[in-house]
């Protein structure tokens, strides 16, 4: 096969999916739990969101950041309306773009005496050189160092860590780069007194600090972004994943004085804004805020069902909303084998994690055969 062997994809000739449910070429349904990896907030083929796709693409798909899309606007009102603050938006194809733009607005802002990017262990910010270099995965920057200077790695949500590093580094610090909730390392939340910290040390030193809510963001957790809730104060937001309701499409929300991060001619894209992307990001922005409730509850939901199995396997039930990990308590390489054997598509992180990042408007009906399943999978 002339394909680049990069992925580890399921063994599964996909036919068509809809909602929750992915069906192969014999007509056999496969539940999805992860959504895409969060991608697919409306579950897979969602009418409504179809519709407002299609309808763009019978008007135009591709006009190149020649033309303004009235949806671009919108859809960055939208965005920028959801933190409460003044801000504006640059609009990537992916959350690894995101994470690039914001990176060169900070580097932008360096001096010789203030040029240090923290970030922290097991935090994922993409992959492309850029995101790499603040990426909390030793195993995936190693093969490509050096990458970019002056990037520290620090231990997330080790107070003391964070402090001693500040009392030695603070006023060469120019930004901070935090997933308040770990997606890749393991559905991990920030501690309460660890984003305490961070606010107090940013009051001090006045660096940037930027949320990856890729993953988190959009509803995810049962707020709109999931830095809303832990008291957080970011300068930066990155977006990606689920914004463009399946299409490609990531965006930098730069907020209060970095709104004016880059000059004409500094930043763009050929592709993005994709049109029919942000046909898709209008119906995402529209829709996700009368979800919220629904998603608090839910997540609760699976968590307290999950605990309250207390199986023998599992170490701890953790998220928010309905991004929720199970811990396992030794790795389990055939996890995902067995999720298939029971028709539930698993994502597995490094193979002791079962992350689940369901559709945002799962029904119940749904949500009960999903943990039928998990049930069996877990014993």
């Amino acid at each position: 096969m002339s394909l680049l062997k990069v992925y580890n994809p399921f063994p599964i000739k996909i036919d068509r999916a809809e909602g929750c449910y992915i069906y192969d070429k014999t007509g056999k349904a496969f539940m999805d739990t992860f959504a895409g990896i969060g991608v697919m907030s409306f579950g897979h083929s969602h009418p409504s969101l179809l519709q407002a796709l299609k309808e763009k693409m019978d008007r135009y798909m591709h006009t190149s950041n020649f033309f303004l899309d009235e949806d671009a606007i919108f859809v960055s009102e939208k965005l920028v309306n959801f933190t409460g603050k003044n801000g504006t938006v640059y609009f990537s194809n992916s959350g690894a773009e995101a994470t690039e733009a914001a990176l060169k607005a900070i580097k932008k802002r360096a001096t010789d005496r203030r040029n240090k990017i923290v970030f922290f262990e097991n935090g994922f910010h993409g992959r492309t050189l850029g995101a790499l270099s603040i990426n909390g995965f030793k195993d995936l920057r190693k093969p490509f160092e050096p990458l970019l200077p002056n990037t520290i790695e620090l231990k997330y949500n080790d107070v003391e860590d964070l402090s001693r590093y500040f009392d030695l580094f603070g006023e060469e610090t120019l930004a901070v780069f935090v997933e308040p909730i770990l997606g890749s390392g393991g559905i991990v939340s920030i501690k309460p007194e660890f984003a305490s910290l961070i606010e107090d040390l940013k009051k001090k030193y006045n660096f940037i600090l930027v949320c990856d809510e890729v993953q988190a963001g959009l509803g995810r957790t049962g707020k709109i972004f999931s830095y809303q809730h832990f008291g957080l104060s970011p300068n930066i937001i990155t977006i990606g994943k689920s914004i463009g309701g399946g299409i490609p499409l990531g965006g930098t929300i730069f907020l209060e004085n970095l709104s004016q991060a880059f000059e004409k001619g500094e930043h763009g894209s050929t592709f993005a804004p994709n049109p029919v992307a942000l046909a898709g990001a209008r119906f995402v922005v529209e829709n996700i805020p009368s979800l919220l409730k629904d998603v608090e509850e839910k997540g609760n939901y699976i968590m307290q069902y999950l605990r309250e199995k207390n199986f023998e396997k599992v170490k701890e039930v953790r998220g928010k909303g309905l991004m929720i990990g199970i811990e396992l308590k030794e790795e389990a390489p055939q996890m995902r084998e067995k999720g298939l054997q029971e028709g539930l598509l698993l994502n597995v992180l490094h193979n002791s994690v079962i992350r689940l990042l369901p559709p945002l408007n799962i029904e119940y009906n749904d949500i009960e055969k999903m943990l039928t399943k998990l049930e069996k999978v877990l014993k």
